[in-house]
């Protein structure tokens, strides 16, 4: 079998003929994919809870300053698990490297550190992941659902959830207000 090139550090664009309601209009980075599958974190679907409403359902001590980020909606598995994506890769009890300098944290230090505004300087908290079997994602991209691009920092840590759709597909060199979605028949 020929192994797979992993997308791992990438960010997956749905294409707008992606109607699937969790992943329409959607950019997810990838933060693992081999031979198993894949997992990734939508960033493109924010919650109406905030950082700081998580830090006091988890009991976890905050600066007086109250933090207004918004949670996103990392996917459909295991969405009462929180995922934290940042940047610097720092030093935390449970921590992914996915580049050499994104990592993925599933440990409360690292939320205890973010709480104290002493964490990672940029980051982002789902509630929850995207997950594909083996060969699934492969199929998916095949079918044309997902397009793919090298992570972008700026679009991952710096741009708003409602933008980053738009702004990865820019990414990609595509404008796709100037795209009818409308099917041509000559």
């Amino acid at each position: 079998m020929e192994a797979i090139q992993s997308l791992a550090n990438h960010l997956l664009v749905a294409m707008p003929s992606l109607h699937d309601p969790f992943f329409s209009r959607s950019v997810t980075y990838v933060c693992e994919h081999n031979e198993q599958g894949a997992l990734g974190l939508v960033l493109s679907l924010p919650l109406e809870a905030t950082y700081d409403e998580l830090f006091k359902h988890l009991n976890i001590e905050t600066e007086d300053n109250i933090d207004s980020r918004v949670l996103l909606a990392g996917g459909p598995v295991d969405r009462e698990r929180g995922f934290i994506l940042h940047s610097p890769l720092g030093n935390w009890e449970s921590s992914l490297a996915i580049s050499n300098d994104i990592a993925l944290s599933t440990s409360e230090d690292i939320l205890k550190a973010i709480a104290k505004r002493q964490g990672p300087e940029d980051v982002v908290i789902t509630l929850g992941y995207a997950g594909w079997e083996e060969g699934q994602l492969e199929k998916e991209i095949e079918e044309n659902s997902w397009l793919f691009a090298p992570a972008d920092k700026d679009i991952i840590f710096r741009t708003r959830p409602e933008e980053r759709w738009l702004k990865a597909t820019q990414l990609l060199g595509i404008d796709w207000t100037q795209i009818s979605e409308q099917d041509g028949h000559a």
